[in-house]
């Protein structure tokens, strides 16, 4: 593949924007990252909508080719850039393996994420409902008490391998663990997992810092 410039469209701050930047970094691959979405704007221009119609961050362009959603994007530079990489395995089982976790994130943690993050991250002290948060961290205790009973028995989300799951879930899981003001249940197995992970670069540089 001809060298061309890879870039990311995308806040830094945005859940999605990150397991794509670990992504890069696990890669390798260099990328220029340009800001948008919230306070940047960009995301309603002209521009921005006909490269991404959904107005969402992020967004990856190399060239003339387009690429939006996230776990797309992490699998494209696998694909196009990291052939042979043991994050994305070439064997059909494996691979599809970690991509059932990718969908994961999307139909169960994502939305039970984002109550309980915006409900307290994204919302000024005064306007906060904490009980209605409580209830919203309850029902998302549930959805993470399935990867703390099956990191129990691995080091991984497929083993001892780390792969593009432990990407898409431990961005968010840092997420969950990293939120003040709520109660949750003792998830030993997730905890020692994501402190792993933060000792990988691109965890350390783009999903550990403070969220806002």
């Amino acid at each position: 593949m001809p060298e061309t410039k890879l870039t990311i469209w995308g806040r830094a701050n945005s859940v999605n924007v990150q397991k794509v930047l670990w992504c890069l970094t696990e890669l390798d691959l260099a990328y220029e990252r340009i800001d948008a979405g919230m306070q940047y704007g960009k995301t309603r221009e002209a521009e921005y909508l006909a490269m991404n119609p959904n107005a969402r961050i992020p967004t990856l362009v190399e060239g003339d080719f387009v690429l939006w959603e996230s776990n797309s994007i992490m699998r494209y530079v696998c694909l196009a850039h990291g052939r042979g990489t043991p994050i994305y395995p070439e064997a059909v089982r494996l691979r599809t393996s970690v991509d059932r976790w990718l969908d994961w994130t999307l139909s169960a943690v994502q939305p039970v994420d984002r109550p309980v993050f915006w409900g307290i991250v994204r919302t000024a002290p005064a306007e906060r409902d904490m009980i209605q948060v409580q209830r919203d961290a309850d029902a998302a205790a549930e959805v993470w008490a399935i990867a703390d009973n099956l990191l129990a028995s691995r080091r991984f989300i497929e083993g001892d391998q780390f792969t593009l799951a432990d990407i898409a879930i431990g961005s968010y899981a840092r997420r969950w663990l990293g939120v003040e003001g709520i109660s949750r249940p003792a998830q030993p197995n997730l905890t020692r997992w994501l402190a792993e992970l933060g000792k990988r670069p691109g965890f350390a540089q783009f999903v550990a810092p403070p969220m806002s």
